[in-house]
């Protein structure tokens, strides 16, 4: 454990740090299922929808430094290609 008043301090700040990253990660995944879902239930109308909101949630997750620059943009590439595929069978 750490000794020094700083290095305590660090510990509770990156504690803290790992819960709030752990959430808006869970919360990502979890939006990512919705869509899945919608998309498998052939509800493209409300997946185009969700899609939008998804995004603007991987760029926050991205910018907040969550998730890779380019983890972001492989998923919101695959998303969009699932997407685009399902809209033209």
């Amino acid at each position: 454990m750490a000794n020094h008043k700083s290095a305590l301090k660090r510990v509770r700040q990156t504690a803290k740090r790992t819960l709030h990253n752990r959430s808006m990660r869970a919360d990502l995944r979890t939006s990512i299922k919705k869509f899945r879902l919608l998309q498998e239930g052939d509800n493209l109308e409300k997946a185009r929808d969700e899609y939008t909101n998804l995004q603007k949630n991987i760029d926050k997750a991205v910018t907040k430094g969550v998730l890779h620059k380019r983890t972001g943009a492989r998923y919101k590439s695959r998303l969009a290609l699932s997407l685009t595929k399902k809209t033209s069978s």
